[in-house]
């Protein structure tokens, strides 16, 4: 492999992840002109050619199946190396790149954010908002918070706490609907997340419901109860988020998923990244206390 093959194999995964010279420009923050040039000069280089081009974008050719597995294997040992030599960083300062659902981020995250950020002047936080689970093992991020029965990725896992969940409506909506319902719960709409299989804690209370609309997003699904549209189940530490919600009067407490602190193991012992998770920790169990009193 020539020296200057280094340079252009981050675009050839990243042509190969997004199937496009847009989106691949975007992935390694250029321009489309400098990714086809780069994959050019690769291909040159080879004397192969390494994508098939066509109208619906850029397809790996059998040359390409083959460097492909190679170079992503490239990626993982740089990215570990990366790992190991910010794993022996003991100084209170740098980036720590932590993930986490919307769902928690907003009232519940940042104000713990703000408070490490008054706290540790010299460490950074890059946030990411995401829905989908962000890979600790693929360097996609250091730190991740997430709720779940397990966890069976390679990372290191601090199992905060099981989160308790209830069923909430508007006060108006309490007021007004749930007062007037039957016991089974007709006349009174239920607020899905995530499928349109209602989950167990809806089945079993008022089953006679009627599901509508979907979202899911928790944050989102506050909303919504908010605006007055129904009944969903949510996390008790989301009570005092939204003080216009109420429990659902006849409904009870039902064992949520737990909550999680992941991060990969060669960054446990790196400064930064410890304070910051000793933080979060620390403050999302006097969130719990605080919630459950």
């Amino acid at each position: 492999m020539k020296r200057s093959d280094w340079e252009l194999l981050p675009f050839f995964l990243a042509l190969s992840r997004a199937g496009s010279l847009r989106a691949a420009a975007d992935l390694t923050n250029t321009s489309y002109g400098t990714v086809n040039r780069n994959i050019r000069a690769l291909e040159a280089s080879y004397g192969v050619r390494l994508f098939q081009r066509s109208q619906r974008g850029f397809v790996l050719t059998e040359f390409g199946e083959q460097l492909l597995p190679i170079v992503e294997e490239i990626e993982l040992g740089v990215d570990a190396a990366r790992r190991r030599v910010e794993g022996m960083d003991n100084s209170e300062s740098g980036t720590v790149r932590f993930s986490v659902t919307p769902t928690l981020a907003y009232d519940l995250i940042a104000p713990i954010i703000g408070k490490f950020h008054a706290l540790y002047p010299g460490i950074d936080v890059d946030l990411s908002l995401s829905q989908r689970i962000e890979s600790i093992p693929n360097n996609e991020t250091d730190v991740s918070l997430r709720a779940a029965e397990t966890v069976q990725d390679d990372v290191i896992a601090r199992k905060l706490f099981r989160m308790t969940l209830a069923v909430y409506a508007s006060k108006k909506y309490v007021d007004e609907h749930v007062a007037q319902s039957s016991g089974g719960g007709e006349g009174l709409n239920w607020i899905g997340f995530g499928s349109r299989q209602p989950a167990p804690l809806m089945s079993e209370q008022f089953p006679q419901a009627r599901h509508r609309h979907n979202v899911d997003d928790g944050y989102m699904r506050a909303c919504l109860l908010n605006q007055h549209c129904g009944m969903s189940p949510l996390p008790v530490l989301f009570e005092r988020t939204f003080p216009n919600l109420r429990r659902v009067p006849g409904t009870g407490l039902t064992d949520g998923p737990w909550l999680w602190i992941l991060l990969h193991s060669d960054l446990q012992k790196t400064v930064r990244v410890r304070r910051f998770v000793d933080f979060l920790a620390q403050e999302l169990l006097v969130l719990k206390r605080i919630s459950h009193a």
